[in-house]
C-alpha cells in the first residue's frame, strides 16, 4: 500500500529536524563552570526599579542565543559583558533557546550556577519555524536553526524591550557594553553594526542571483557593504513597525527555490539591511579570529583599537585551547574561560 503524501512529507520534515538538531547539539551536560564574581555598579549608575527593568532606558537588554555546543563559550562572554561593565547590575541577559532541545533547564541551571545575580530569562525558540527554510551552507554549524533565531527577536522578546545589542557566543567583550548599546541610530536605522566596505560583496550571493536583473538590483543605489551579524545594535520597536522578519524570511523562501547565495544566515541581512545600517567603529567586532570557514588557521587583530574580540570562522578558541594547538590570540579568551578543569573537579 502506497504511503500517503502528507505522510511522506510529515516523515521528511521529522528526518530533517532531526539531523539539524543532531548537527547541532554537542552533548556537554558534563561539563561543569566555576562560580563567577558578583560585579557590582559604580556610584555614578542609576538606580532601575525591579517593575521597570524591561522597559527602562537605563538598562542595556543583551540578547544572545544558548546552546549546550557553544555554553562554554557563552559563559565566557557573560563573563566579559560584566566584568567591563560600568554599570553591570543594569545588564539584562535574554537567552534565546531551541525548544526542541531537551536541556533548557540544564542551561538555565548552569547560567544560575555561575552568575547567581545575573538578571537573565530564557526563551523557548521554535525550530520549525526556520527548519523548512535552511539550504545547507559551507559549514555545518552554519545550518543549525538557533543561528537563525537573530531573525526572529523582535517576536521573542517581550514589547517592553525596546532596543537590544545581540552578541554571538563566540566573543569576549574588553570594554563596557552600555557604549555599543548607546550607538545612535540616526532617524530610520533599524539595526547599527560594523561595515567592512573593502570586502568583496559580490561573492555572499551565487552568479545565479547577479545574472537575474531583478534580483541583483535589490542593491542599487544602496551602496551596500558586508557586516558581521555576530554584533549588532538593533531597533526592535522599528523592527517590529516595518515587518523586517517577514522581509527576511521571504529571501530564504526565494533561496529554497533557486540558490542565490551560500552561507548560512548572513546573506539574508545582507539582502534587507545592507547600505541601510548606522555605522558602527570597527573595535566593537575585531571578528573574523577564528579564521575562515574552512580550515579555521590563526589570524592577527586588525589594525586599530580592540573592544570586543570575535573567534568567527572555524576554530573556537575553547577546542583549540583543548587540542594544545592554541592560536596566539586565543591567550586573550582564556582568562575569561569558566570552565572547571579536572583538577579542580578532584578537589
Amino acid at each position: 500500500m502506497p504511503i500517503p503524501q502528507t505522510t511522506k512529507h510529515r516523515h521528511h520534515h521529522f528526518s530533517l529536524l532531526l539531523i539539524l538538531f543532531l548537527l547541532c547539539f554537542n552533548a556537554t551536560a558534563t561539563q561543569q563552570f566555576r562560580e563567577a564574581p558578583k560585579f557590582y555598579n559604580s556610584l555614578t549608575c542609576p538606580s532601575i526599579p525591579a517593575t521597570a527593568e524591561q522597559s527602562s532606558d537605563e538598562a542595556v537588554h543583551v540578547a544572545m542565543t544558548l546552546d549546550t555546543s557553544y555554553l562554554r563559550g557563552s559563559m565566557a562572554a557573560i563573563l566579559s559583558v560584566l566584568q567591563h561593565s560600568s554599570c553591570p547590575e543594569n545588564i539584562i541577559f535574554h537567552f534565546v533557546s531551541s525548544s526542541s532541545s531537551a536541556s533548557s533547564n540544564i542551561l538555565s541551571t548552569t547560567i544560575s550556577n555561575s552568575f547567581p545575580y545575573l538578571k537573565f530569562r530564557v526563551y523557548a525558540f521554535d525550530d520549525s519555524a526556520v527548519s523548512g527554510l535552511i539550504s545547507t551552507s559551507i559549514r555545518a554549524a552554519l545550518d543549525c536553526p538557533l543561528n537563525y533565531a537573530r531573525n526572529y527577536l523582535a517576536n521573542i522578546l517581550p514589547p517592553s524591550v525596546r532596543r537590544v545589542v545581540y552578541l554571538d557566543s563566540d566573543l569576549v567583550l574588553v570594554d563596557d557594553v552600555a557604549k555599543l548599546a548607546a550607538t545612535p541610530l540616526g532617524d530610520r536605522a533599524v539595526l547599527a553594526a560594523p561595515e567592512y566596505c573593502n570586502a568583496n560583496f559580490t561573492s555572499y550571493f551565487t552568479p545565479t542571483f547577479w545574472s537575474n536583473p531583478s534580483l541583483s538590483m535589490t542593491f542599487v543605489g544602496r551602496d551596500a557593504c558586508y557586516f558581521n551579524t555576530g554584533v549588532m545594535v538593533i531597533d526592535l520597536q522599528r523592527w517590529r513597525a516595518g515587518d523586517y522578519t517577514t522581509k527576511i524570511v521571504d529571501w530564504m523562501e526565494l533561496q529554497k527555490r533557486m540558490r542565490i547565495y551560500e552561507l548560512g544566515s548572513l546573506p539574508p541581512f545582507l539582502l534587507v539591511f545592507a547600505g541601510y545600517i548606522a555605522p558602527v567603529d570597527h573595535k566593537w567586532n575585531q571578528h573574523g579570529l577564528g579564521g575562515d570557514n574552512f580550515r579555521g588557521l590563526c589570524r592577527d587583530l586588525h589594525p586599530g583599537p580592540a573592544s570586543l574580540l570575535h573567534w568567527s570562522g572555524k576554530g573556537k578558541p575553547w577546542d583549540r585551547l583543548d587540542a594544545n594547538r592554541p592560536c596566539p590570540l586565543d591567550a586573550l579568551w582564556a582568562p575569561y574561560d569558566l570552565l572547571k578543569t579536572q583538577f579542580s573537579l578532584e578537589s
